[in-house]
């Protein structure tokens, strides 16, 4: 969903500017299903979710690797890169291409969905998600929030119209191909069918927001979480260096011999919960809830902060412990109060492609660097600032090349 777009309303029927609504914030129903099903079958086509995915993801950690190597001692804020390098994955399976980093108008399509995904849930703009009407104000954040979903959306819409020009039916090559493909074949089969170049823009609008400000937020954590507590640092190298070594980049195949890795990212996306309140979700009939009654049409908002801090689930939740994921011998443990991509028919949607990510950036990153805090910084603060998502406050960090310790 673009940032505070008003188009959702509580019947379930888009609001002022559409009646689409994506895949991701939408309606559950016969349209959802469809559009969620050919979406996942279509982008599964270009690695989504499968290891015909990794290939991309380490060449992206290359370009990754190339900036961090530049600022290797110095004070270096790894924002502007994460977000680059996690948005380019999911936009190579959309869009056909990857951008450089250095390209301006993408750099300002990214600032413009933090800055928009903060202000959807923290401002007096996100009122206008309950009047529509406050999208017209010309002052303060409601004409923020209106200019940046109109630049954000003139940014998708003329990838579309792009493609849409030069697209091949016979060899489409990205997402955005094969769903203008799939409109003209519902359109030559003349019925009535829920694709649409408006519906394309929508989901694409939720791949491209969705798909960049969770995982990159998660990366960032991790980061921060490393330059602070280099005890856990220095282990997770350590099982770097046993199981990866330093002739080869990491490999997902690597990830069942790496489980204090693995424990170690799980117990990051525990503290931090970066979807704090989910996805908004619809009774579809009226429930008794162990005494509560949930009428039918109710939105039921699920807290995972609170669940991923529930002291009756979890000993000591607010220290930072990867050991909790790990049983006696060292292997994995599953609790089932750990769900940071929600739960039921609305979990995320990229919740493979995200663990993929997560792992392989996370790895990679460390095999060749050490985090540090600037000396002399003050305490970072690791409470995190609230917006659609729960990312970190701005802070630099020095990396490090890795050698044996840091």
């Amino acid at each position: 969903m673009l940032p505070c777009c008003p188009r959702v309303r509580s019947d379930g029927i888009s609001g002022a500017r559409s009646k689409v609504s994506g895949i991701v914030f939408a309606p559950y129903g016969m349209v959802w299903k469809q559009q969620r099903k050919f979406s996942l079958s279509t982008l599964r086509h270009f690695g989504f979710g499968k290891l015909d995915l990794e290939p991309k993801i380490i060449e992206e950690l290359q370009f990754v690797k190339s900036e961090f190597s530049k600022a290797v001692g110095t004070a270096f804020s790894p924002f502007h890169v994460i977000n680059n390098a996690v948005s380019n994955i999911i936009c190579s399976m959309c869009f056909g291409k990857r951008f450089d980093y250095e390209d301006e108008e993408f750099r300002t399509m990214l600032s413009l969905i933090v800055r928009g995904m903060k202000l959807a849930s923290n401002s007096p703009a996100m009122l206008i998600n309950i009047i529509p009407l406050l999208q017209y104000l010309p002052f303060g954040s409601f004409k923020e929030v209106a200019q940046t979903v109109k630049d954000v959306s003139a940014f998708l819409k003329n990838i579309i119209a792009q493609h849409r020009k030069t697209m091949d039916p016979e060899n489409p090559c990205d997402f955005v191909d094969f769903y203008l493909k799939e409109i003209d074949r519902e359109i030559q089969k003349n019925q009535s069918t829920s694709f649409s170049e408006d519906y394309l823009f929508y989901i694409i609008g939720d791949l491209f927001v969705a798909g960049t400000d969770t995982t990159s937020n998660s990366v960032l954590w991790a980061i921060l979480f490393m330059a602070a507590y280099p005890d856990v640092q220095e282990r997770v190298q350590r099982e770097i260096s046993i199981v990866v070594g330093e002739s080869r980049p990491p490999s997902l195949k690597d990830k069942v011999h790496m489980p204090f890795t693995e424990a170690t990212i799980m117990e990051i996306q525990r503290m931090t919960t970066v979807v704090p309140l989910a996805i908004p979700h619809m009774a579809s009939e009226t429930v008794d809830f162990k005494g509560y009654i949930i009428p039918k049409g109710s939105i039921v908002v699920a807290n995972l902060w609170s669940v991923h801090r529930d002291p009756s689930m979890w000993q000591h939740p607010d220290e930072f412990n990867p050991s909790r994921f790990l049983d006696a011998n060292g292997n994995i443990t599953r609790n089932e109060a750990f769900m940071p991509f929600g739960i039921g028919k609305r979990i995320c949607m990229g919740e493979q492609m995200a663990k993929m990510e997560l792992f392989l950036i996370f790895s990679t990153l460390l095999q060749s660097f050490c985090f540090k805090l600037p000396e002399g910084s003050e305490a970072p603060n690791m409470n995190g600032q609230f917006g659609l998502t729960l990312s970190p406050h701005p802070f630099k960090i020095i990396p490090v090349r890795h050698q044996t310790t840091c």
